[in-house]
């Protein structure tokens, strides 16, 4: 009974995010998210919410028992990233470069940022949600450093890690993890002022989508490039995460969120720097919508893979 509460949960928070993104839509579609909203939404989910929430995400209490016991999941996430800058690196050589740098960004950074902490609470309980904090501290890193070069083009590799580190999310990752060691907090009020312009991520994110959506050909969605993208996304790097999680015998609760936030979508930032820094947009967003649609059916099913052989 407890298991399937647990992926009801997980269901009913994938559903949400589809409503918001159909409603997105259908602002767009009645004009009330104009071309120039969703403009203006970009900029404000990654100039300010979008470093909100990464703060707040890492303001977790540091010590030694949580050192101690996330450590092996912590040194799993450095793995499956470095792995992951190299599938991105060699898995879409021949894919065009419009394309190609979305389908490199959503393979080294899927949607875990939004998607994890509140699927790892509702199937594991608060352990669950420390496994999820700590394993996404190296997404999040590589997320805003080598990310974003896949978006970024300079005329210097001076230019470019002065833009990288400039970058309004890597300035949040960096004061993230100050706090986070240091202990170090904000006044209550500012805090509480971060934490509630974090949480409209999830909300402002799905909207953009569902609004650059209305305005794209939905008739080529399964085009053999995207079911590349989706198998290595969804398959190949969940699979690759669980082998070290049997062969370290991992507890099984930490190897769970490992894989489970192995397994999410492509982030709904994927089609907003596609969008900012003049990419497919239309492709960044079918990305999205297609790896979610599909991770209804696969992060279940990973998640009872999980549970069969650990």
């Amino acid at each position: 009974m407890e298991h399937l509460n647990e992926f009801k949960n997980l269901i009913n928070l994938q559903l949400m995010m589809f409503l918001l993104m159909g409603t997105g839509a259908f602002l767009r579609r009645i004009d009330l998210i104009t071309k120039e909203g969703t403009k203006m939404l970009t900029d404000l989910v990654i100039g300010l919410i979008l470093p909100c929430s990464i703060v707040s995400a890492f303001c977790i209490e540091f010590n030694r028992e949580i050192l101690n016991a996330g450590l092996t999941t912590l040194l799993i996430s450095c793995g499956i990233q470095l792995l992951c800058i190299l599938i991105a690196a060699f898995a879409y050589l021949k894919v065009p470069r419009k394309q190609r740098m979305i389908m490199q960004y959503g393979t080294v950074c899927p949607n875990s940022g939004i998607l994890g902490n509140p699927l790892a609470a509702g199937i594991y309980g608060p352990m669950g949600m420390l496994y999820a904090s700590l394993f996404s501290i190296p997404q999040r890193i590589v997320m805003w450093s080598v990310g974003v070069t896949y978006f970024t083009e300079s005329s210097t590799k001076k230019e470019l890690l002065k833009r990288v580190l400039t970058h309004p999310c890597v300035i949040a990752c960096f004061l993230g993890l100050f706090l986070m060691i240091t202990g170090i907090r904000f006044p209550v009020f500012v805090m509480k002022t971060i934490d509630s312009v974090g949480d409209c991520l999830m909300a402002v994110s799905m909207l953009f989508i569902g609004a650059v959506l209305a305005e794209t050909d939905v008739k080529n969605l399964f085009s053999s490039n995207m079911l590349l993208y989706s198998a290595i996304r969804l398959v190949v790097i969940p699979l690759l995460t669980l082998i070290p999680c049997i062969l370290l015998r991992l507890d099984p609760v930490a190897a769970g969120v490992c894989v489970l936030l192995a397994a999410t979508p492509a982030g709904s930032t994927t089609a907003m720097l596609a969008s900012k820094y003049n990419g497919d947009a239309g492709f960044a967003t079918q990305c999205v919508f297609v790896t979610t649609m599909l991770s209804m059916i696969l992060i279940p099913a990973w998640c009872l893979i999980v549970n069969a052989v650990l």
